[in-house]
């Protein structure tokens, strides 16, 4: 028997065992995965459990407007547009959990939360991370509670 006899056969069975040399294609992705519905009312992050809204703590209210000030105005106004979106009633629309993750996870947020992807598009620049603390961000929750408590 020649070679080539021999080498056909072969090179069918190999062929046909790694699957015939198609390659299989991976499924398509429509998009980020289904939200919760917690992830959508809370947001996406570090903080899964909804922080509850109780009396506005004036010492913790004032460290975050000293972080505020610090941290956050070069973008942020209160009252107005500016390179980000004003703040002022940003914890009348939203949870005092789904701002806390914005402000620790704002790459997940963009990547994956309807709302943030549409202030995305609207304000076209993306929120850096500033790798806040926690107990940061939620001192710049109370002092968010505190302003809007104090328009309304």
């Amino acid at each position: 028997m020649s070679r080539v006899a021999i080498a056909v056969p072969l090179l069918l069975i190999v062929l046909t065992a790694c699957g015939g040399g198609k390659e299989e294609t991976p499924p398509v992705s429509s998009g980020p995965p289904a939200l919760t519905a917690f992830q959508q009312e809370n947001g996406i992050g570090p903080i899964t459990e909804a922080i509850a809204a109780g009396p506005i703590d004036r010492a913790m209210a004032e460290r975050g407007e000293k972080t505020f000030e610090a941290s956050c105005s070069g973008c942020h106004k209160l009252d107005e547009r500016y390179v980000g979106p004003p703040l002022r009633d940003v914890t009348v629309r939203r949870t005092p959990t789904y701002v806390m993750n914005m402000i620790l996870g704002p790459d997940t947020m963009y990547t994956r939360h309807p709302v943030a992807r549409g202030l995305l598009a609207q304000y076209a620049t993306q929120m850096p991370n500033l790798h806040l603390s926690q107990t940061q961000a939620r001192e710049i929750v109370e002092y968010l509670r505190h302003e809007a408590q104090d328009k309304h």
